[in-house]
């Protein structure tokens, strides 16, 4: 069963590094120039996914939450946009964020809190569902859209 199969009825992982590994084998099946919502509550795993993408892509830079500054911009193989929305509290405020200056071919932006972009959302992405189940075990799912 491939990866993008298991998504669909979810993965449990147990470790930061399951997690990663994960995110690694799931970077593989996206194409070029892509976006991916995380959706989920503190804690469930969303930045150490981006983690997994990060290093997939052979990005090896410190990869943390960009929560104080919304975005970080990785340069890779592929470039790697993480945007955290969790701190804007409106949609027009996406505008002042020149978001679309940094998605450079190849790129994959991938957005946490994807729900505070409201219509900005873009329309073709990958949607993923985290839940924590227990300490250290995290349910990651595709999201319908």
């Amino acid at each position: 069963m491939s990866i993008s199969e298991k998504l669909k009825t979810g993965i449990i992982t147990h470790s930061a590094e399951e997690t990663e590994q994960l995110a690694a084998s799931f970077s593989q099946t996206l194409p070029p120039d892509t976006s991916i919502a995380l959706y989920g509550d503190l804690g469930t795993g969303k930045t150490t996914f981006v983690r997994g993408l990060a290093r997939a892509m052979g990005i090896s830079d410190d990869i943390t939450s960009p929560t104080y500054n919304i975005y970080r911009l990785y340069r890779g193989k592929t470039n790697l946009l993480h945007l955290d929305a969790y701190r804007l509290e409106n949609e027009s405020q996406y505008d002042e964020l020149l978001i679309e200056e940094f998605l450079i071919s190849p790129y994959l932006l991938a957005i946490e809190w994807p729900q505070n972009l409201g219509h900005h959302l873009p329309k073709n992405r990958q949607s993923l569902q985290f839940t924590m189940i227990a300490e250290n075990q995290h349910h990651i799912q595709q999201k319908e859209i």
